[in-house]
């Protein structure tokens, strides 16, 4: 845990004109420098440690899809979370990726201050950087706390994004199939 971190929480607490030292509060500044690290781990995450190799070759040109990957990011502008689900897709062209390591570049990505647009671009430029695939596409959706918690209050709304790549961008097909199986139909 960052001491220095813990240190600017115990600040904010005082700003807010609370008494840092009080029971409930004793540790509290420790205990946000903790979650705070946690939840802006991916920073301190590496791809090639998240591949860790799992790239193998195969003669499968169909579609792979995850769906309903769930996410955790704090939003840039406000340090609150937005929560969803990331859905991605990519076409192999003579390599698949491990199936796990597309959940783990989710995480990867989410886990830092983030704009949900720039999330799912940058999701679906990795993803296309490891795999040299045909196509790929990424589908968020996400409810944001600082449009729920603040502001206009919309407890209701979901934010969606979507990027796609290569043959998801220029085949209707693919893009068109993509989109349906994603919601399920």
């Amino acid at each position: 845990m960052d001491t220095e971190l813990a240190l600017h929480y115990r600040a904010i607490l005082e700003k807010l004109g609370e008494d840092p030292s009080r029971e409930g509060l004793r540790d509290t500044p420790k205990r946000a420098a903790k979650a705070m690290e946690f939840l802006t781990r991916g920073y301190q995450t590496e791809l090639d440690t998240i591949i860790n190799g799992a790239i193998f070759s195969s003669d499968n040109d169909e579609m792979v899809i995850v769906r309903d990957i769930e996410l955790y990011s704090l939003c840039e502008h406000h340090l609150l979370p937005f929560i969803g689900k990331a859905h991605v897709a990519y076409i192999p062209q003579g390599k698949v990726l491990g199936l796990s390591k597309i959940a783990r570049i989710v995480d990867m990505f989410a886990r830092r201050l983030q704009i949900q647009e720039n999330l799912t671009k940058q999701i679906a430029d990795c993803i296309q950087t490891v795999t040299q695939a045909a196509g790929v596409a990424v589908s968020i959706e996400a409810k944001h706390l600082c449009m729920m918690m603040r502001g206009v209050e919309k407890q209701n709304s979901v934010m969606n994004t979507s990027v796609m790549l290569g043959s998801f961008r220029t085949n209707q097909a693919s893009r068109n199939e993509f989109l349906q199986l994603i919601r399920g139909n």
